[in-house]
């Protein structure tokens, strides 16, 4: 029976898994003709073989998220739907950033359920008059997707809850996954609908939508593919936890472009990458990128903004104007602290009001002065932990103004029910502090809204009573959690972790008897910061590293490897394939003088093989190469002499180059030489003591010492502490190293110290010359390898100057992966069958023309 882990959900839909109807596909596919049609699952495309209508569109951006951004509504009189542009939506608001010549398609789900004898004129009708493609999952799907994978299970776990128990979160159920995969699954083919995959880019949003990469790079190879999350990363110890979480990863990295909020949750994710796949990121230019099989995934830093007209245009309308005066009449001579807040367990609500109680108990001054406003916005899920946690705030509100308040005056004013923005940008303009105290959130624009809201408009102004052009009277100060996304640009807020009841006390009231010019020169350089890092610059931003990204996509070939989920590209260059046997047999049995090397670990044995030595058939095969006489036949790695010697004492005839070239013998009958560059060791005696340093410091490393190396391993600490104590070693020995003859180098979770001017490179090319001066030129030259090092020998073995003419060369790296080498084999077991195939074309003698001869005259 096969693992659960190996079954295929890009199918589970067609499967019947579920039980849930098909959407209609009505929609008429834009820009393609028919191809050729070669997808693993016989109803994809691959890119390759796409003829596509192009040149003369406009340039199409496709923004895919879970909900449309429009608000819906049905006419019980008439039964006829009608519909809007919801103006708060942030899927809206981002058109700004793009030129006014861009298309902008939308990809998502109504919030309301159309019935199935509707779809087909709802779907048109959105796609002609909003540009909007409606996904229309089925009732029970979306309940299983949305309601119970994402808000029951995803969402708690980005936000560090853990389900450790039924009562308090869900626990993984591969039924909801199976829902998750199956919606984005249907999103995948409206997108298909839509897209043209040689001109259009597709931004997806969300942890809604994490898998959906792979089902469009499935379709489409060289898809212009960017994702950003809105919601927090969490820490690799929390997202470890996911059943599915490689999955997940997986399918995040089928994307260009991945962007996040903050440098944490950015850390947090390459973290992951570490950790569970092995991927280390590095800066390319100012940018972060993370090479993942020939392709390079980048990395997105940047905050959502706000829309800083709709805003104004909120701030100029009457309405407001007039319910500025209502609540400067209601709250007249208190000091108002605002805060809105969804109501849910992450916001913080009763750690927000408990700090408030501590506020007044012990700064009776206070009393009857303070009014903290809570505008409590909807919740946006259902279930236990909503209800206990409006139970909770309740209860405290209760004992609060129960506690404090007097005649006509209560410290707690709950609003708990839908307030129009109009109304809150009152609020907000009115409140001489905002707190934002929320123990995990993604990003959080309160703050951001509130300070343009003090900033406020000249009509804003007259209703305030402020003189216009007075800029000085514009202050505001905020309170804000430091677990929040909009708390690393915010930094004139006052930072609190709101688990510290008594240290958010004392926030508010700093913020509270703040002087007015230190007020006013905190929203100054707040306001300057949010008014010039709006949406529009969010999104500008975005699609513009988006296209950077994606500028490389056609200088390389594509391969597809994986199944299900773990489905991937690999990008390779135009001129790399596999090395087939029959070409190079071919080549070999033309050949008179013949050159091969081959690197050991990873190329004749299998790098994760715990035995080392060499298995018998490999010994077996080595021989029948060497017995040739045409044959020059070289192991070149990085072992030292005395290992490799034992190792292959059945060779006679094989030619060993040990300690990547340091050490040479061209058979077992010939004396080692060694290079005559360093005799002088002494910088051993430097560099032991600072190896030895860092092993002591870290779990799971060690030193190997080698005659003429020092090599310090890492593969067994902890990735990220590993890989930070390899660089910190690395310039330390470059300065204690720096006089002397030697090189530092980082390999593969090696740090090495060895001498200047030895590398499989050199040695190779020396091999060659000395082949070239005794007259042995050889016309046939193999290298095989599989690791960093190994490069040198491919770049030699091309750059060596052969006379009197060039040979045929065959330069093949192990594995499917970026290469100076022209040529790949997928692992060591292809490596043997080649060489064995090479090994039996020796073997086989032709016959000669007397022979032939011989053969006619008897047959005559």
């Amino acid at each position: 029976m096969l693992s659960r882990s190996y079954t295929s959900f890009l199918d589970v839909t067609s499967e019947d898994l579920l039980n849930f109807p098909q959407t209609p596909r009505t929609l008429p596919r834009v820009m393609m003709v028919p191809g050729i049609i070669s997808d693993g699952d016989g109803n994809g495309s691959n890119d390759e073989d796409l003829d596509v209508l192009s040149s003369k569109c406009r340039e199409k951006k496709i923004i895919v998220a879970n909900f449309l951004p429009l608000l819906a509504q049905k006419d019980l009189n008439t039964s006829k739907w009608c519909f809007r542009f919801d103006e708060d939506s942030l899927w809206l608001r981002l058109k700004d950033g793009f030129s006014s010549e861009t298309d902008v398609v939308y990809v998502g789900s109504l919030k309301v359920d159309v019935d199935t004898s509707e779809q087909e004129e709802v779907a048109e009708r959105l796609l002609a008059e909003f540009n909007c493609v409606p996904t229309f999952l089925p009732p029970e799907l979306h309940k299983k997707y949305y309601h119970g994978f994402c808000k029951q299970y995803l969402w708690p776990l980005f936000h560090y809850m853990l389900p450790m128990s039924p009562e308090h979160c869900n626990r993984f159920d591969r039924c909801l996954w199976q829902a998750y995969v199956s919606a984005n699954k249907i999103f995948a083919d409206k997108i298909m609908e839509v897209i043209n995959p040689e001109e259009d880019y597709v931004w997806i949003h969300d942890y809604h939508l994490m898998i959906l990469p792979t089902f469009l790079r499935k379709r489409f190879y060289r898809v212009k593919l960017g994702f950003f999350l809105h919601s927090p990363f969490p820490s690799s110890e929390i997202y470890r936890t996911l059943p599915v979480r490689d999955e997940i990863l997986k399918a995040l990295l089928n994307a260009d472009l991945v962007g996040f909020h903050t440098f944490d949750y950015a850390r947090h994710f390459l973290s992951c990458c570490s950790r569970m796949l092995g991927l280390d990121y590095e800066s390319k230019r100012g940018h972060i990128a993370l090479e993942y099989f020939g392709r390079t995934v980048y990395i997105k830093i940047l905050p959502v903004g706000i829309h800083m007209g709709q805003l104004e245009s909120a701030l100029n309308l009457p309405s407001t104007s007039i319910k500025i005066k209502e609540i400067q009449e209601q709250f007249k001579g208190k000091k108002m602290i605002l805060g809105v807040d969804d109501m849910d367990i992450f916001k913080g609500l009763s750690l927000k009001l408990l700090a408030v109680e501590h506020l007044l108990q012990h700064h009776e001054e206070l009393r009857g002065e303070l009014v903290l406003v809570q505008i409590v916005n909807p919740a946006r899920s259902t279930g236990k932990d909503v209800q206990e946690a409006k139970k909770e705030t309740y209860a405290i509100t209760n004992r609060i103004n129960a506690r404090f308040g007097l005649s006509g005056y209560e410290p707690v004013v709950l609003i708990d029910h839908p307030v129009p923005f109009y109304e809150k940008a009152a609020y907000y303009a009115l409140a001489e502090a905002c707190i934002v105290n929320a123990v995990r959130d993604g990003m959080n624009l309160i703050p951001y809204e509130y300070i343009v809201c003090r900033q406020g408009t000249p009509k804003i102004d007259d209703a305030l009573g402020i003189s216009s052009g007075s800029s000085s009277s514009h202050t505001s100060t905020l309170v804000v959690s430091e677990f929040i996304g909009c708390s690393p640009s915010l930094s004139g807020a006052i930072r609190v972790n709101p688990w510290d009841i008594d240290a958010v006390a004392d926030a508010l009231n700093i913020a509270i008897k703040m002087p007015n010019l230190e007020k006013q020169l905190r929203h100054e350089k707040h306001y300057r910061y949010v008014s010039s890092h709006d949406v529009a610059y969010w999104a500008r931003s975005f699609v513009q590293d988006l296209e950077r990204a994606c500028k490389d996509h056609y200088s390389k070939r594509c391969w597809s490897i994986g199944f299900g989920l773990s489905f991937r590209i690999v990008a390779l260059s135009p001129n790399f394939r596999k090395l087939s046997l029959d070409h190079i047999v071919k080549a070999y049995k033309r050949a008179n003088r013949r050159a091969m090397f081959l690197d050991y670990d990873g190329t004749v044995v299998p790098q994760t093989s715990i035995v080392k030595t060499p298995s018998p058939e490999v010994i077996s095969i080595l021989n029948d190469l060497c017995k040739d006489p045409k044959n020059t036949v070289f192991i070149v790695s990085g072992r030292g002499k005395n290992s490799l010697s034992d190792w292959f004492s059945q060779c006679q005839n094989l030619g060993i180059a040990a300690e990547h070239g340091y050490f040479i013998r061209w058979s077992q009958s010939s004396n080692w030489e060694s290079s005559p560059l360093l005799v002088d060791f002494d910088w051993k005696k430097m560099s032991d003591p600072v190896m030895q340093l860092y092993t002591e410091a870290t779990d799971g490393s060690y030193i190997e010492t080698k005659e003429s190396a020092l090599v310090w391993h890492h593969q067994d600490a902890d990735p990220d502490f590993g890989s930070c104590q390899a660089m910190e070693l690395l310039d330390h020995l470059e300065n204690v190293l720096a006089n002397e003859p030697v090189e530092v180098k980082r390999g593969n979770h090696i740090v090495e110290v060895k001498p200047q001017g030895v590398s499989k490179g050199l040695v190779t090319e020396k091999i060659l010359s000395t082949m070239i001066s005794d007259g042995k030129p050889p016309d046939f030259v193999m290298c095989i390898g599989d690791d960093r090092s190994d490069e040198d020998m491919f770049e030699s073995i091309s750059s060596t100057v052969y006379r009197p003419a060039p040979p045929e060369i065959f330069a093949c790296t192990v594995g499917q992966k970026p290469s100076k080498a022209r040529y790949y084999l997928d692992d060591c077991g292809d490596v043997l069958k080649l060489l064995q195939g090479l090994a039996r074309a020796s073997s086989i003698k032709p016959r000669s023309s007397t022979q032939i001869q011989f053969s006619f005259e008897s047959v005559a």
